[in-house]
């Protein structure tokens, strides 16, 4: 949802940065591998269970995040290559910064509950990503979700620098799975009218 609506609102700001890293001749899949390194960072950072300095870490690496896409478009570099780069290094991302959180609540008293939380968020994250990569393998367009890596990201980042982690670990671990049957249902749809 947030994917979708705030691609516009930031897109003019992005272009100004773009236009300036274009400049210094890095390529977009040089600012993907920096982005994923800043997220190593955050998820080194969780583990020690510095959950504040990682939210606001977890911002930059975020914004750093959209800048290689921005890039690309804006100098005429966007390969598939690169789109595919982005989008592995992506789940890489979001894998690594949940297992830096699980590494901390491993060893907190009445664990359990955040860890399997977290489980569920990890294993939704990736089939969100699968449901569409396959319904596009087949032909079909599947980008439904109001609960995409965008909307995970911001409660993520909300939940750690408020503090208010066992709810918003709700929030992601139903919701996440959630998106998944929406673009379960989506394809279901689709093939139906095809048939």
């Amino acid at each position: 949802m947030i994917s979708k609506y705030g691609r516009d609102w930031i897109a003019t700001p992005l272009n100004y940065i773009a236009r300036g890293l274009e400049a210094t001749g890095i390529s977009p899949n040089a600012l993907t591998i920096i982005g994923f390194v800043l997220t190593l960072a955050v998820a080194l950072i969780l583990a020690t269970g510095n959950l504040l300095a990682g939210g606001i870490l977890l911002i930059f690496a975020a914004l750093f995040d959209t800048l290689d896409g921005a890039l690309a478009r804006h100098a005429g570099r966007v390969t598939v290559f690169g789109a595919f780069l982005d989008s592995t290094m992506d789940r890489y991302s979001e894998a690594v910064t949940l297992i830096g959180l699980m590494a901390y609540y491993a060893r907190q008293p009445d664990n359990w509950q955040p860890i399997l939380l977290l489980g569920c968020t990890l294993v939704g994250s990736l089939m969100v990503s699968y449901t569409r990569a396959r319904a596009e393998a087949v032909g079909i367009e599947c980008k439904e979700g109001f609960f995409q890596r965008t909307e995970r990201i911001i409660v993520l980042i909300v939940g750690l620098v408020t503090g208010w982690m066992l709810p918003v670990l709700w929030v992601l671990a139903i919701f996440t799975n959630v998106t998944v049957v929406q673009r379960v249902l989506a394809v279901y749809n689709s093939t139906k009218t095809q048939s």
